[in-house]
């Protein structure tokens, strides 16, 4: 089985999210895709953070109608601080060597991966999806000292959009650095038009927008 990883605070869930998933999932032929709520994330200070029963109600609003995502309250269940190498080594065990696990990432978050707690360990647990973000470049790469070396041309044709994907071995495991078809939707975005009492259209699923409403959020 190709299992998709794919953690975050989705506070709020939004569009965007889906957009990413459904991508990925059909370039990857992946089988399934786990959405992943933080709990207690070191990484984040949130002020607006939601609670993680409501963020997690949100997400599982938002893929119901969608057979292959999948809720996952792991790292929600997890007491003190979560980290990611703590996921995806439960994840392993839970789910066996037999199945890939490909974790969901923005290439800004991915560039920050020497910080994480054991990053070389979890380039040798799973594979990376590195999914461009606007304002990013996946030149950068070039400067993370846990990869091996990429060609610099085919980091460029990602930039440029000449190529939508370029695979990395590392180890036994791979680094997908993919450009998916834009969708500049940010959870901020969210929280400030919610905040202002603006048209929250196209950016929301209709449940998780009725779900913000009804719980008066943000």
């Amino acid at each position: 089985m190709r299992l998709g990883l794919f953690g975050g605070t989705f506070n709020p869930v939004h569009n965007g999210h889906l957009s990413i998933a459904r991508q990925t999932r059909e370039v990857l032929e992946l089988d399934r895709i786990l959405f992943i709520p933080t709990g207690d994330p070191p990484h984040k200070t949130e002020i607006a953070l939601a609670t993680s029963r409501d963020r997690s109600e949100m997400v599982r609003l938002a893929i119901e109608s969608e057979p292959t995502f999948e809720l996952s309250d792991i790292e929600i269940r997890r007491t003190g601080k979560s980290y990611s190498i703590d996921t995806v080594r439960s994840l392993r065990q839970s789910y066996g060597h037999q199945t890939d696990l490909l974790f969901l990432i923005g290439l800004d978050a991915f560039l920050d991966l020497p910080s994480w707690r054991e990053p070389e360990a979890l380039l040798r647990l799973c594979s990376f999806v590195v999914i461009f973000r606007p304002g990013t470049s996946f030149q950068s790469l070039h400067a993370l000292p846990l990869l091996p070396a990429i060609p610099r041309q085919a980091l460029l044709d990602l930039d440029a959009g000449r190529t939508a994907r370029v695979d990395i071995a590392c180890g036994r495991q791979r680094v997908i650095c993919l450009r998916l078809a834009s969708c500049d939707i940010s959870a901020s975005e969210v929280r400030a038009r919610i905040r202002q009492g603006h048209s929250l259209a196209n950016l929301l699923p209709s449940e998780v927008e009725s779900y913000i409403i009804q719980h008066h959020l943000y």
